[in-house]
């Protein structure tokens, strides 16, 4: 998103520069986190939610570094899988907001004339939990966010 942005900016500040030119002039890829700052420092980004964006990028670093470690296989039992998938849960409930965020802005730049979907849109965080947790969901409480990085 910060490279489509610095894309159009890069237009916008020479409009006779040609498509090569403004995309080699695009700042490189960086980390998430440091896209993030990019994006809300951009004209774009101060239409964004970008504390929901934060925790999302926040709960996906939880999810793809420790969301799959639940210690040695050996000393794992019913409960720890229980309460891990409790902080699982937690994050992708954090994720599933910042997703449907940058979607959203997604499909306005891939469809500009369409109105977005806002019956997809209304209902994608709890979508995203059945999909990810519907065998578990009787199992599990109610999802509260942020408890994967309250470690």
């Amino acid at each position: 998103m910060l490279r489509v942005g610095n894309l159009i900016t890069a237009h916008q500040t020479d409009p006779t520069m040609t498509f090569e030119e403004a995309v080699a002039s695009v700042p490189a890829d960086k980390l998430l986190g440091g896209t993030l700052h990019g994006l809300a420092a951009h004209a774009m980004g101060r239409t964004m939610d970008m504390d929901t964006l934060h925790k999302a990028r926040q709960a996906r670093n939880w999810i793809a570094h420790e969301g799959a470690s639940i210690g040695a296989i050996w000393c794992v039992d019913h409960d720890l899988i229980l309460r891990h998938a409790v902080k699982l849960r937690a994050a992708v409930t954090d994720l599933a907001p910042g997703d449907n965020i940058i979607s959203q802005w997604c499909h306005g730049l891939a469809e500009p004339h369409d109105p977005p979907p806002t019956d997809w849109i209304n209902g994608y965080p709890d979508a995203v939990d059945n999909w990810a947790f519907g065998h578990l969901r009787g199992l599990l409480p109610e999802p509260a966010s942020s408890l994967a990085s309250s470690e």
